[in-house]
């Protein structure tokens, strides 16, 4: 039997960490109410870095590429609680209350919410449904992500066209577009989407805008930006790897040797 969740189901999920973090998702897929309960959450969203700390809540707007580091408090943990508002539960809301985008959403896309009452009496009604997991049943949670969408609305009204337009990514600067995310691991297909393009689109306008495939480019700029880091920051081989973009250790190195002639560790020390 299949236990994968779809990216698409509402979803409430506690987090703790006692050590610094660097596994947030890479990919939003929905929007997500966030509350740091201890400790501090840097997130590298289109170009910046934006830091959370403890007590403060955040909005993240769906179908973006973000980076996660989460460090704990002095007291020596991390914790946050995280409401995934997924499309099902939008589409819903629209139909029983008729509420519907007015137009184009111009906003940011992460945003920093006011601690009002109903926020904060919301993160406190979790507490007697988290179970050790972390994460609630599934009929406490349809309510509870509702509940959430319907307080986001109350408290800012300006995410009314956000939070109600189910249409895909419009086609956007693809050169513009790669040039701020390639650092991101995400699968081309990914890329597509996010571009507003089917693959087959987005590898004829790639070619056409950078002149090469976008798979050579990616690992070009890449190893590009790890010997940068390595050279001129003096950053760890194993910080390095993961903020230029590559996923695997071994397979950063052997690129990194092939392209250079030497390996990571020699250029970081020399």
């Amino acid at each position: 039997m299949n236990t994968e969740r779809s990216d698409d189901e509402p979803r409430i999920l506690q987090s703790c960490y006692v050590n610094i973090s660097r596994s947030g998702e890479h990919f939003v897929p929905n929007h997500t109410l966030s509350y740091v309960v201890c400790g501090r959450n840097d997130i590298y969203l289109n170009g910046k870095t934006h830091s959370f700390g403890e007590g403060e809540f955040r909005f993240t707007a769906k179908n973006q590429l973000a980076k996660f580091t989460k460090y704990p408090s002095n007291t020596g943990a991390f914790k946050s609680i995280s409401v995934v508002i997924d499309q099902h539960t939008l589409r819903s809301i629209s139909e029983e209350y008729h509420l519907h985008r007015h137009k184009a959403y111009t906003g940011e896309t992460l945003l920093s919410l006011k601690p009002v009452p109903l926020l904060q009496n919301f993160i406190t009604s979790l507490g007697p449904y988290l179970n050790g997991s972390g994460e609630l049943n599934e009929m406490i949670t349809r309510l509870k992500v509702k509940e959430a969408a319907m307080i986001l609305l109350e408290t800012n009204p300006n995410l009314n066209d956000l939070l109600f337009d189910f249409d895909p990514p419009g086609k956007i600067d693809l050169k513009a577009y790669m040039t701020r995310h390639y650092k991101f691991n995400v699968g081309l297909d990914r890329f597509a989407y996010l571009t507003g393009r089917s693959l087959a689109t987005f590898k004829r306008d790639f070619e056409q805008a950078f002149h090469t495939s976008p798979n050579k480019w990616l690992q070009e700029q890449r190893l590009k930006e790890a010997y940068f880091l390595l050279k001129e920051q003096r950053r760890k081989v194993t910080d390095v790897y993961l903020d230029a973009g590559f996923k695997d250790l071994s397979h950063f190195s052997f690129a990194f040797k092939k392209a250079y002639g030497v390996t990571p560790s020699k250029v970081s020390v020399g």
